[in-house]
């Protein structure tokens, strides 16, 4: 998998941040006289809402997104409602408003208010060390193992490297293999010291949610908040994503064409094995019950699902995330990010799959949010989040979407200009039965190199995702795997004294960072 798709969990955020400070201009709202903006009267509202439209719509092209739905909540209201586009490219079939999409890391949160659940139920505590509950948790360093708390675990400031443990799930393995591998992951700075995001850790949360409930993660998401909400058109596999009758398909970008995947694509059930961390399905409509649960500090429709104190704790600030000549602070939570930004902070997360993306955005102290849900990886749902409610404050117009698309295409050319020249005049691979064998890596597994009709193929984990190498430069190999994307990696091998392959280092492609296999059995 590239770094991209390592990424894909929560794709956009970086490129959000880029764009940021939003929002941090003198507003130009009416201010009442105690000092707070006014929301728009009606007829300002409708104008606000009529440029939006026009702004997504024209977004929706610039992006090639094929459908998207959006949803803004004011107070108990849906004031805007608006399926766009098409469920599958090439097609006529419309988004509808009860159209399925994966929702990705905005999943998260869900984890996120089932701890607190258990929090007002006294059955643990914030900073209750992860393993007084579970005592199998382990850490890389046992001295972070011992001080590791609940709210460690979906702060983002664990030390562990960035995204690490997508690629395991590339490769097939499953939620306990993830969770077992976090002992064997190195730390890349020390325990709290840095921002770096983590999907397997809230593996571990829904693991701790499991333990104090007797229930799977998946019938607690369920009983104690889809039924409550009367998000009915929710799920949280990917059999109900597959057999839903009115569903968006997943698209990339292949070969700069805009491509549907099949719902029987062998990478589908991705964010399902990282369920907690981004496995749920749902509409436009169900979103907006989410969204007022949290804009409610937890209350719906008269019901404290989850108390005040623990909502707002969810939402408060843990890990700074942006660098200090950020325009504006931006702060990781649990399961939400806090974004300072004027006239009031808002609170948000986003979210990607390998084929979709999500926006969930709200301002507390103005009753305002937008749900944006949408069938292609792109900036587009952040950007829309931010120009309404910089228009709904009176903030100066910015245009987002064209920003992001900017640095966007920036990334990819220098990423592509990263990627090494192959030589002019490469050296030949060896004969290659003298690469073929049985590679081992403690976290990784096994991966066999074999030959197939004259190439040397990579098969690895328990999916047997095949990688194929083409000769680059006597050792070193380009891989590829097209069915997961059309981005490439390196393999490259040592050879030892008997003139035989001894280890295996792959980087790129499906690996996310280097790993080195030692020849074994």
């Amino acid at each position: 998998m590239t770094r991209r798709l390592a990424r894909s969990i929560v794709a956009g955020f970086i490129v959000v941040l880029l764009l940021l400070g939003c929002c941090l201009g003198a507003s130009n709202s009416t201010i009442a006289p105690s000092g707070v903006p006014q929301a728009p009267d009606e007829a300002r509202l409708k104008e606000i809402l009529k440029d939006f439209e026009q702004y997504a719509e024209k977004g929706m092209n610039d992006w090639k997104v094929p459908g998207m739905a959006v949803a803004i909540v004011r107070g108990n209201e849906t004031i805007y409602l608006k399926p766009f586009g098409v469920k599958k490219v090439n097609s006529s079939d419309p988004v509808t408003p009860n159209t399925i999409f994966q929702i990705g890391s905005t999943s998260k949160a869900f984890t996120a208010a089932l701890v607190a659940m258990q929090v007002d139920a006294g059955k643990v505590k914030w900073d209750d060390r992860v393993i007084d509950h579970l005592s199998d948790f382990k850490m890389y360093d046992p001295w972070v193992t011992g001080e590791f708390t609940v709210t460690d675990l979906m702060a983002q400031r664990s030390g562990l490297p960035g995204y690490s443990g997508g690629d395991l799930v590339t490769l097939g393995y499953d939620r306990d293999y993830l969770r077992h591998s976090l002992r064997y992951t190195k730390p890349e700075t020390s325990f709290r010291s840095a921002y770096a995001y983590q999907n397997t850790l809230f593996l571990t949360t829904a693991e701790l949610v499991e333990n104090l409930t007797n229930k799977s993660w998946e019938e607690n998401i369920q009983k104690k908040i889809f039924q409550p909400l009367g998000m009915s058109n929710s799920s949280v596999d990917m059999k109900s994503f597959q057999q839903a009758k009115d569903v968006a398909y997943l698209h990339q970008i292949r070969n700069g064409r805009v491509t549907a995947l099949p719902m029987d694509w062998k990478y589908m059930d991705w964010p399902y094995i990282y369920g907690p961390a981004g496995g749920i399905n749902s509409d436009i409509i169900d979103m907006t019950k989410w969204l007022r649960l949290q804009m409610h500090n937890g209350s719906f429709e008269g019901k404290q699902l989850i108390s005040e104190n623990s909502t707002i704790y969810m939402h408060s600030p843990k890990t700074i995330i942006s660098p200090m000549a950020s325009a504006s602070n931006v702060y990781y939570c649990q399961g939400w990010i806090y974004q300072e930004s004027k006239p009031y902070p808002i609170i948000w997360h986003n979210g990607g799959t390998l084929g979709h993306h999500t926006m969930v955005a709200f301002v507390p102290q103005a009753d305002i949010g937008i749900v944006v849900l949408s069938n292609i990886d792109s900036a587009l749902p952040e950007s829309l989040a931010y120009r309404f409610f910089d228009q709904y404050f009176g903030n100066p117009a910015k245009d987002y979407s064209a920003k992001a698309l900017v640095q966007t295409k920036e990334a990819e050319e220098q990423a592509n200009a990263s990627i090494p020249k192959q030589p002019t005049s490469p050296d030949p691979a060896l004969p290659l039965e003298r690469y073929v064998g049985n590679y081992s890596d403690q976290t990784y597994g096994r991966i066999n190199i074999s030959q197939e009709n004259g190439s040397l193929v990579a098969t690895a984990g328990p999916r047997n995702v095949k990688i194929l190498l083409t000769p680059w430069d006597r050792d070193i190999f380009r891989t590829s795997e097209p069915e997961l994307s059309d981005q490439k990696g390196f393999a490259r091998f040592q050879i030892g004294p008997d003139g035989l392959a001894d280890n295996l280092e792959m980087i790129g492609g499906v690996f996310t960072s280097k790993v080195t296999f030692e020849k074994g059995t």
